[in-house]
């Protein structure tokens, strides 16, 4: 659940419901937040859970797990997938060596797992491996104006540069961690880390200090990252051989091995996937997204050619819009999407569908 409820009540949230967490879809009017986002900047709670891990052997162990190079400096990161023996995604990860210990955030529903299974596996190894979920809280300011956000409250520090790098500083007279994230909006980007006591501090200041930050939820979230190009888990990830997403910024080719890592590479060395990720857009206002309970067939011709994953309004393309896993070989400019409601003719579009202030890291390359 979200540590400062009472703060995200005060400015109008409808909850929802993600497993054992309550997070703000929205505060209402989520098309006008969205366009403000695009605009200026928002804040917005995200949902991590935290895994800590401590001891001299901790970046070896985790580098044997990950598709990518654990970080070996103090203050840097990467993002990062865990793999089934089939090579397919389980989940996503991002991974921070903060001096003494790492970081490592990934959705909350996977964390318990993941750490009874690390901690099962730790046989002479210097490591140890803890929770800390309920320790942090993670805000995100997106938006062309993200950074003279940042800059206007941060004290003891200036905001980071280089994505997935991260500085310590005060926020409120509270200690914080800022991070420069991937662009997974489709434009510049920081996440705030604080203590669960601070947050509420923290939060109001986000808000309401320096530039103008209207909070947000996940309706936008999802909006925005889907008009960026970028998957998230569970919806476009889970099941899928990395490359067919084109998550080249996860894979680190020249590590050693990880879980599916020879699956992965024969698939590289190919040249080209089973399937590739493309946007769909359909005709229509803010009423007229479909459903997505559950994948709905792509087809050209008559012919099933994939399946999309998720949609949502896309504000700054005007259109319904959603994400699609197609056969990689499949060169058409309209589509048809077999929805509950019937069909809806789509017009076939290259991620992402827009890069604002920054380009998401997470959208897809093909090489």
């Amino acid at each position: 659940m979200t540590v400062v409820r009472d703060i995200h009540e005060d400015y109008g949230a409808v909850f929802e419901e993600r497993g054992e967490r309550a997070l703000p879809r929205h505060f209402g009017r989520p098309v006008r937040t969205q366009r403000a986002v695009r605009n200026a900047v928002g804040v917005t709670e995200h949902a991590y859970g935290v895994l800590v891990v401590t001891g001299d052997d901790r970046r070896e162990f985790v580098d044997n797990v990950v598709t990518n190079a654990v970080p070996e400096s103090d203050g840097e990161g990467v993002y990062a997938l865990l793999l089934d023996a089939g090579a397919t995604i389980r989940t996503d990860m991002y991974v921070y060596e903060a001096g003494d210990r790492l970081l490592c955030f990934l959705p909350p529903e996977r964390v318990t797992e993941i750490a009874a299974e690390w901690r099962e596996n730790v046989f002479i190894e210097d490591v140890e491996i803890a929770e800390a979920t309920d320790d942090f809280a993670v805000f995100g300011v997106h938006g062309p104006e993200a950074t003279e956000k940042v800059a206007s409250i941060l004290h003891q520090s200036g905001a980071p540069d280089a994505p997935l790098s991260f500085v310590r500083g005060e926020i409120y007279d509270h200690g914080v961690t800022v991070i420069r994230t991937d662009s997974t909006a489709g434009e510049e980007g920081y996440e705030i880390v604080c203590t669960t006591d601070a947050a509420s501090d923290v939060l109001e200041t986000l808000i309401t200090r320096g530039l103008n930050a209207p909070p947000f939820g996940t309706r936008v979230w999802e909006a925005l990252t889907l008009e960026a190009g970028t998957p998230l888990y569970p919806d476009d990830m889970t099941g899928r051989v990395p490359n067919v997403l084109g998550l080249r910024n996860a894979l680190d080719f020249e590590k050693g091995c990880y879980v599916g890592q020879e699956i992965v590479s024969k698939v590289e060395n190919r040249g080209q996937p089973s399937q590739r990720l493309v946007g769909l857009r359909l005709d229509g206002d803010a009423d007229a997204v479909p459903a997505i309970d559950d994948f709905l067939d792509v087809r050209v011709d008559g012919r099933t050619v994939g399946e999309a994953t998720r949609a949502a309004w896309g504000g700054a393309v005007g259109a319904p819009i959603a994400l699609a896993l197609v056969g990689y070989d499949t060169d058409a400019e309209a589509a048809t999407l077999v929805t509950g409601d019937g069909e809806r003719d789509a017009g076939v579009v290259d991620l992402p569908f827009i890069v604002g202030s920054d380009r998401s890291e997470r959208a897809p390359r093909y090489e």
